[in-house]
Order: structure tokens, then C-alpha cells, then sequence
């Protein structure tokens, strides 16, 4: 059935646009409206609560090209057509957009009772075949195998009722009614929150607001969709368009993430990187594990703690240390002796050369 929303709203006045506003402007004076009359920006307002559903509908009939020429041809029969029901029709008298339509998919009295009228190119009217080309696409109606047709058919018209049965087989009607508009939203969580799942409240355009879950492992500009909590359709029976979450992840001050592996700096003395150690590690859940420094660990090797990484539904990383080795700022006389010592155990030794040697080859 068609939307009598459609019939009685004025969407291009609801949004203050010309009717041959472009998508562009048609978007930012959208934009503009939601803002004014959000019902976070009005709390308690119930007018502005309506003003901003009402909003949100117009814009999403207007922003679909093929809702749009569907719904101008609507507003433009109701200024130019005329419906009246014939002998077999309910006390004969003239019957309203609905109710012709009903009749049209097997109503009270029947297609054959109805006839239309134009009331002129002049007045604004608009022919049936246009109007209803404009809802199934090209071409007309065609009765299929008897039943509720219009009797013969419109020639060429392979798009019609199929078996007899009521209800438009083009894009519109049926199992191809109108989605309602998609819409965008953003979100932010912190580090922590996007490695193991949060569950978040958010608004939606027409006013009202959802819970959702967000998966853990979630990454920076990483987009959700979430199904059927878009705008909702326009036509009634139709099924509402989704929204498309964007999430942004607030850098951590100690871990870094590579895939769904967490990455830290491991900060390690002299003595610990030259003669081995066990070291305490941090872990993202607060925790810490164990992990051996080899003798001899150069800066920059990296330790792997299995399964302390990013947790996911497909997969779980690997937590990956990063050898800092530390330099003393100051030294006492006694550690300062020790390294004299050393220095003089590696005379004659220059760690640079092969590097140099293979600079210039």
C-alpha cells in the first residue's frame, strides 16, 4: 500500500528546499536542521522531538533519487488527478488515494469500478501509466493467468501481477519496497575498552537511541554495521537502512598494537642484557608474566609472550617485547672502575667496522 505520508506531507517544505534543490544542498541544509532540533540539543522539547523525526523522513525520501521521483509523482497527482469509484463503488461517491488503490489489488468493488480522470497538463496532472512507470520502472501493467488484473493489460507491460496476485513486482512494492536512508555515526573508546569489547549507547537520526555490543579487537577507523538501526523506510512494510559505526581508538601511554599482536618497550640494564636475566613484562589486563633475557640481548630484539596479545573471535596475538637496553645517566666511582675495566677488555675491538665495510663496498 502506498505511504499516505506520502500524499498529505510536504517533505520539500518540511526541510525549507525549492523542489528542484540539488543533493548537495538538499544534504547540508539536512545537516543543518538535524543539529538545530536533535533532541540532545532539546531535551524535554517534545516539539523539537517531532520537528527532528519529521526531518529525518523528509530527507531520507528526498536523498534517494528513485524514493524522490517516486514521491514527486505522488504530490503531483494529488494536485492534477481525480479518483472517483464507478456504479460498483462503495454509495458511488469519490473515493481517496488509498481507497483506489485498494481497489486497484483486489478492495472492495474491484478494479473495473474505477476510473480516473486528468485534470490537464495545464493543472498539473499526471497520467496513471506515468505515475505507476514512475513506481515499477518502464512499461506498463500486464494481467498474468487471469485473477485481479486489469483486464487485457497495459500493452508492454512485462512488469504486472504475476498469477493474478495483488502488489507491484517492480522496486517499491513487495519484496522490493524502499530501504529506508543509511545513515553514519562515530565513536570513541580508549585503548583498553577497543582491545576487549565495550558495549556503548548511541542516538539515532530519528531521535531514538540503541545499545550496542562492539567486538573485541576492534581497530582505529574500523567501520561496524549495524543492520536495521538506520533510518527507517518511508513506505511502510519497507525495511529500515543501517548504520555504519565508525570507531576511533585512543592511543595507549605503554602499548602499541600490530594486528592483533600488542607491542611494548622493554627497558633492561647493562648488566641484564650483557649476562641474562628474567624480567617482569606488563600486560594489558593489568597483569604481568615473566619473560628471560638471553646473555648477550642486543636493543631492539624483540621477546614473544604467546597469547597475551589481542583477543578476537577468529584469533588471539602475541604480547612482543622490544629490548631497550638502558644507559646509567650517572655512575657511582665503583661501577664507573667496572666499565674502565671493560673498556680496556674490548681494546683493539671496533663494533662499527663491519658496518663500515659494507657501506663502502
Amino acid at each position: 500500500m502506498v505511504n499516505q505520508d506520502w500524499f498529505e506531507k510536504d517533505f520539500y517544505g518540511i526541510l525549507g528546499v525549492s523542489k528542484d534543490v540539488d543533493a548537495k544542498e538538499l544534504k547540508k541544509t539536512y545537516r543543518k536542521l538535524a543539529r538545530q532540533h536533535h533532541p540532545d540539543s532539546n531535551p524535554g522539547d517534545a516539539a523539537a522531538e517531532q520537528r527532528f523525526k519529521d526531518i529525518g523522513e523528509a530527507y531520507a525520501v528526498l536523498s534517494d533519487p528513485e524514493q524522490r521521483k517516486q514521491y514527486d509523482a505522488v504530490r503531483a497527482m494529488g494536485g492534477g488527478a481525480r479518483f472517483t469509484a464507478g456504479a460498483g463503488g462503495p454509495g458511488g461517491a469519490g473515493g481517496g488515494f488509498e481507497d483506489v488503490f485498494a481497489q486497484m489489488f483486489g478492495g472492495a468493488g474491484g478494479a473495473q469500478n474505477v476510473r480516473f480522470g486528468a485534470g490537464g497538463q495545464g493543472a498539473g496532472g499526471i497520467d496513471l501509466e506515468d505515475l505507476l512507470g514512475a513506481f515499477g520502472g518502464a512499461g506498463g501493467f500486464q494481467q498474468q493467468g487471469g485473477g485481479q488484473g486489469f483486464p487485457g493489460g497495459f500493452p508492454g507491460g512485462a512488469q504486472g501481477f504475476p498469477g493474478g496476485g495483488g502488489g507491484f513486482s517492480g522496486r517499491g512494492y513487495g519484496g522490493g519496497m524502499p530501504r529506508g536512508q543509511d545513515v553514519e555515526a562515530s565513536i570513541t573508546l580508549d585503548f583498553r575498552s577497543a582491545a576487549a569489547g565495550d558495549t556503548v549507547t548511541l542516538s539515532k537520526p530519528d531521535g531514538g537511541r540503541i545499545t550496542t555490543r562492539i567486538p573485541a579487537g576492534v581497530k582505529d577507523g574500523q567501520k561496524i554495521r549495524l543492520r536495521g538501526k538506520g533510518m527507517p523506510a518511508p513506505m511502510q512494510g519497507g525495511e529500515p537502512g543501517d548504520m555504519y559505526l565508525k570507531v576511533s581508538v585512543t592511543p595507549h601511554p605503554v602499548f602499541g598494537r600490530d594486528g592483533n599482536n600488542l607491542t611494548v618497550d622493554l627497558p633492561v640494564t647493562f648488566a641484564e642484557a650483557a649476562l641474562g636475566a628474567t624480567v617482569t613484562v606488563p600486560t594489558l589486563d593489568g597483569k604481568t608474566v615473566k619473560v628471560k633475557v638471553a646473555p648477550g640481548t642486543p636493543s631492539g630484539r624483540v621477546l614473544r609472550v604467546k597469547g597475551r596479545g589481542i583477543a578476537t573471535s577468529k584469533a588471539t596475538g602475541d604480547l612482543l617485547a622490544k629490548v631497550q637496553v638502558v644507559v646509567p645517566q650517572k655512575l657511582s666511582d665503583a661501577a664507573k672502575d667496572a666499565v674502565e675495566a671493560l673498556r680496556a677488555e674490548e681494546d683493539g675491538t671496533d663494533p662499527r667496522a663491519d658496518l663500515i665495510a659494507r657501506a663502502t663496498s
